[in-house]
């Protein structure tokens, strides 16, 4: 217990404590510790019943109104409710997508009626959501989007391609920024669309990884279709809409990405302490380094948190992405410098890693999607700092 909890904190503590001590257990015990990054496909049919189970006693969508399902947990309920389930070693999540990013988009910026279609099946961990940004020309310079969408009548069609498309393959739905109106350039002539992936018109191909594994996928979209009313904002305001999104990915939904990040920290100094690396004062200090820099995000997505109570969060949390993405990339190599020589080795063909084998090579990806450092430093330079932009060519 933190000694500046409050009583309704603590109390909110233990409950969410021992509710995790009880329920990960019998047929769910298995599941601790399970998916992360490079493991998404580990036991996937189990973390989705195990967050199902969740589900079913309100433990998901905790931070969303009470109106639309959730609990309404205050920010510091939040913090904790992520940190009781880090400790509990429970399994990476599936749903992150639908109730971190899609969900609290919905709920800022969507109509009544498409809070009534979309929400509840999110808090029911019903229907998965991916998310449709990055394009082959359009990755860090998101604004380039050539993905276009037509309204004839009753329905958007849908043409373009997708990449580094995360759990398409699971996702019923995916949020797609697309170009609706012709002879638009940059962020003019965008809109955020809501399109169900299981239909003729999309066609899903894996990428495989340096970890062997296929999160990231190609979405190709030939006519695929979705209602006119599945449209978030209106015409146009794509941009604005897709940009509140990516910062409820580095605010709330960050704290639930940690659970994950401590769980490999604690892996890692163990393994320190086990192969006699701890010994080494240089591996020491980057271990201590690793463990403040833990916590500065922690504290960091809490303030970010504080803009996500007011409204949608401004450039400000790029900061978080920043942060997360380069120590998340620091950790894999501090993990290979542990193992030392024997971390060179694969315990077998083509691509039997250990985790921090695979922990190394995934997070060689973390300062690259969802925005690269590079593009997360000059927006926090221009629009946080007001220094002038960047020339462009």
């Amino acid at each position: 217990m933190k000694q500046n909890e409050s009583p309704a904190d603590r109390a909110f503590r233990a409950e969410v404590r021992d509710w995790l001590q009880t329920n990960l257990s019998g047929e769910f015990a298995h599941a601790r510790g399970l998916g992360g990054p490079g493991r998404e496909h580990e036991a996937f049919e189990e973390r989705l019943a195990w967050e199902r189970h969740m589900a079913a006693a309100g433990w998901t969508c905790v931070g969303w109104p009470a109106e639309y399902g959730g609990r309404g947990a205050t920010v510091e309920q939040q913090v904790i409710f992520h940190e009781e389930y880090a400790l509990a070693d429970g399994p990476a999540r599936v749903n992150h997508i639908g109730e971190n990013l899609l969900g609290p988009t919905i709920i800022a910026f969507g109509t009544d009626e498409q809070r009534a279609r979309f929400l509840p099946p999110i808090v029911a961990v019903e229907e998965l959501w991916c998310q449709g940004y990055s394009e082959p020309g359009a990755g860090s310079d998101l604004a380039n989007v050539q993905t276009r969408a037509e309204l004839s009548g009753d329905h958007w069609t849908v043409n373009g391609q997708k990449v580094w498309t995360s759990l398409a393959l699971e996702a019923a739905w995916c949020f797609v920024v697309c170009r609706t109106e012709p002879g638009s350039s940059r962020h003019r002539g965008l809109s955020y669309l809501l399109v169900p992936m299981r239909q003729d018109g999309v066609d899903i191909r894996p990428i495989v990884q340096l970890t062997g594994t296929s999160e990231f996928n190609e979405v190709f979209f030939d006519g695929a279709r979705t209602d006119a009313g599945n449209i978030v904002g209106a015409p146009g305001e794509g941009w604005k809409i897709a940009m509140a999104t990516l910062g409820f990915e580095r605010g709330v939904a960050t704290l639930g990405q940690q659970v994950g990040f401590a769980r490999e920290f604690q892996g890692v100094a163990d393994l320190a302490r086990r192969t006699g690396a701890i010994d080494d004062p240089l591996l020491r200090d980057r271990l201590t380094r690793s463990y403040m820099g833990l916590e500065i995000m922690r504290l960091n997505a809490v303030r970010t948190m504080a803009g996500v109570a007011a409204g949608a969060p401004g450039p400000e949390s790029s900061i978080s992405k920043l942060v997360w993405g380069t120590w998340h990339r620091e950790l894999g190599e501090l993990a290979m410098d542990v193992l030392g020589a024997a971390g060179l080795v694969a315990d077998g063909e083509p691509c039997n890693l250990n985790d921090w084998q695979r922990l190394f090579l995934f997070s060689r990806s973390d300062t690259i999607y969802a925005g690269s450092n590079e593009i997360q430093r000059n927006i926090i330079a221009e629009r946080v700092l007001g220094l002038p932009r960047e020339a462009r060519g």
